[in-house]
């Protein structure tokens, strides 16, 4: 058995999930060795019982390996395990990380170093489409990931805003990829898929049934530095995001609506909570830039002159005391938006460039 093979068996078996799955993986290391694994051995781990240890040793009862193959290439899915070197690193330290994660696209490096989500109500007012559109796009035009979960209303227009802008987004899905819910972002999830990337912890054909989606909120706000509510009820799913983001040491976000908004409640009493209030997109970035990591370390700011990688300095080497534009550096470069703030944010960090208004950059002496 290949060892793909076996983190499938281990992600398909019904009522393990994550954290059972991570006490397993705990004590015998890779999927491989539990299935080896004896009765007694597994019945030592906290959490599983008979019926578990069953399940787990009638692993092919639950999945069709070779169709969930089949259909992984079909589809053009990767299969990343909690193992895999492309594994998110911030997921990967969240309490109960997914072992295996369906990946429809591509995962870059800007995504797990600047990685933002943005999540709100399936009944989004005008003006929180407005405001998720607008920070959307700002942000992924400021080298972002933006980090949804496909739903109707907010998390749409999350993921038009970064589009719109030529930047990355990933979508979270609480569904296999072979089923895309709702069905109409199915055209959605395919520009997503080329500009970013659709994630899912299900298996291939699995429904959206409702209970997926606290499942899938874990992930949006694991996957992020931060989380921005834009519009939210009192109930709304968005709040369980904000919640597992407050697990998991995540920066919470909320913008703020008219006082007698149903759709401002939920955000209204984060605000109230102690979440950040956000009137544009600069109070989100000012916020997570600490948390940004680059190239070593802190002791690396007091050098005159750190390292830098191949692509900074390019643009480094082009800045001086004259302001230059950043249209004139992507011209000069050749590198993408997104590609080029991310650099020159990460150098801004780092007190070796300077923005100024207008979107000029100049070179810290």
């Amino acid at each position: 058995m290949e060892e793909i093979e076996s983190w499938i068996y281990l992600n398909a078996i019904p009522g393990l999930g994550p954290l059972k799955a991570k006490a397993l993986l705990d004590k015998f290391g890779s999927p491989r060795v539990i299935f080896k694994a004896s009765t007694k051995e597994l019945s030592s781990v906290a959490g599983i019982g008979q019926d578990l240890v069953e399940r787990i040793k009638n692993k092919e009862k639950w999945i069709n390996l070779t169709e969930e193959l089949t259909l992984t290439k079909k589809l053009g899915c990767k299969l990343v395990s909690f193992e895999d070197t492309h594994y998110p690193p911030l997921l990967k330290n969240i309490p109960s990380p997914p072992p295996l994660l369906y990946v429809k696209g591509e995962l870059h490096q800007q995504d797990y170093k600047m990685p933002l989500a943005i999540v709100g109500t399936r009944r989004a007012s005008y003006y929180g489409r407005m405001m998720s559109t607008e920070l959307a796009g700002e942000l992924a035009g400021s080298g972002f990931t933006i980090i949804s979960g496909l739903a109707r209303g907010i998390d749409t227009c999350a993921h038009e805003g970064a589009l719109k802008r030529e930047g990355r987004t990933l979508a979270v899905l609480g569904s296999g990829l072979n089923l895309i819910y709702p069905p109409e972002n199915r055209e959605l999830s395919e520009r997503i898929a080329h500009n970013g990337a659709l994630i899912s912890e299900f298996t291939l054909n699995t429904p959206p049934d409702r209970h997926n989606f606290p499942r899938r909120n874990r992930i949006i706000s694991g996957l992020s530095l931060g989380v921005v509510v834009v519009e939210a009820g009192v109930r709304s799913g968005a709040l369980i995001t904000a919640n597992f983001a407050l697990e998991q040491g995540r920066e919470v976000f909320a913008v703020p609506g008219k006082v007698d908004s149903p759709h401002a409640r939920g955000t209204h009493k984060l605000i109230q909570d102690g979440a950040k209030l956000v009137i544009q997109w600069r109070d989100i970035a000012s916020e997570v830039m600490p948390q940004i990591s680059w190239e070593g370390n802190k002791e690396n700011l007091e050098r005159p002159l750190p390292v830098l990688g191949e692509d900074e300095e390019k643009i480094y080497s082009l800045l001086s005391s004259e302001p230059l534009h950043i249209e004139e550096l992507i011209r000069k470069t050749h590198f993408s938006s997104p590609a080029a703030l991310s650099l020159l944010l990460s150098m801004e960090l780092r007190g070796l460039v300077r923005q100024l208004p207008g979107k000029f950059f100049v070179k810290v002496k």
